[in-house]
């Protein structure tokens, strides 16, 4: 299928939220057919709204408070004026919240630290969702392959704007398979993937942190894979495989070690 105007990068978010029309619909499809590096791109896009669907989905089935309740806003502004001082005072707070919680929408949402899109666990759901794309890939998992690591790293350093070095886990066990470069709302970021002689792979996700730049390491999970975050001066970085806490915890270690005495 030929599209009738040019794919862009709106279309591709659209065909995300599922917005586009039938039409318009099939013809992004027929695009990412043969455009498979775009195509991987939009799915850890969809990796990670299916994931963010999952965290928030009890939430959003919590019953909304009463005190953002339109009926009770609605009888408040109703009550005479001898409970005026009360009613105004409480309809402004619940305006208020309203406005800033966007309405039920909002209240979707809350609990959430306003910094909760740009800390670790937002680095650690990237990860999650870019080894979901790039770990089972048996024909391009990496783009740049581990003999031309040293192109890889130049690459990766320059468009993090901040030396990378790739970790050396074969004592662990694990080949240095080579990695690219993948995009994220916060920037670019460095992937590197390894692998062992089982054919387990492990991705290791790096990039620049705008808040929590120092952060000590923590554990998450998400079906068979489990990972661990961790920031050092600015840099965050996060190791995911289908793999228990007990065998990728040290490997998450020796990469902070190795992380903190090379960059």
């Amino acid at each position: 299928m030929i599209a009738s105007r040019p794919i862009s990068e709106d279309n591709l978010h659209a065909y995300v939220d599922k917005l586009l029309d039938r039409g318009r619909h099939a013809e992004v499809e027929a695009y990412l057919e043969q455009h498979p590096d775009v195509a991987r791109r939009v799915q850890g896009f969809i990796s990670q709204r299916e994931m963010l669907r999952s965290a928030f989905l009890p939430i959003g089935q919590e019953p909304v408070p009463p005190e953002l309740s339109l009926r009770r806003l609605i009888e408040a502004k109703r009550r005479p004026p001898a409970n005026a001082w009360r009613s105004s005072w409480r309809s402004a707070v619940a305006a208020s919240v309203l406005l800033a919680a966007g309405g039920a929408a909002g209240w979707f949402g809350h609990g959430m630290s306003p910094d909760a899109n740009r800390g670790i666990a937002t680095l650690a759901q990237e990860a999650l969702a870019n080894y979901e794309v790039y770990a089972p890939d048996r024909f391009r998992p990496v783009e740049i392959k581990a003999a031309d690591s040293g192109e890889l790293v130049r690459w990766v350093s320059q468009r993090l704007q901040h030396p990378i070095a790739a970790p050396d886990l074969t004592a662990s066990g694990y080949r240095f398979m080579g990695g690219r470069l993948v995009a994220t709302a916060h920037g670019p970021a460095g992937l590197l993937m390894y692998d062992d002689d089982h054919g387990t792979r492990l991705v290791m996700l790096v990039r620049p942190m705008e808040i929590e730049k120092n952060t000590m390491m923590s554990q998450y999970a998400n079906g068979r894979a489990t990972g661990f975050a961790w920031a050092r001066d600015g840099i965050g970085y996060s190791l995911v495989g289908a793999a228990a806490p007990e065998v990728l915890h040290p490997l998450a270690d020796e990469i902070r070690r190795q992380t903190a005495k090379d960059v």
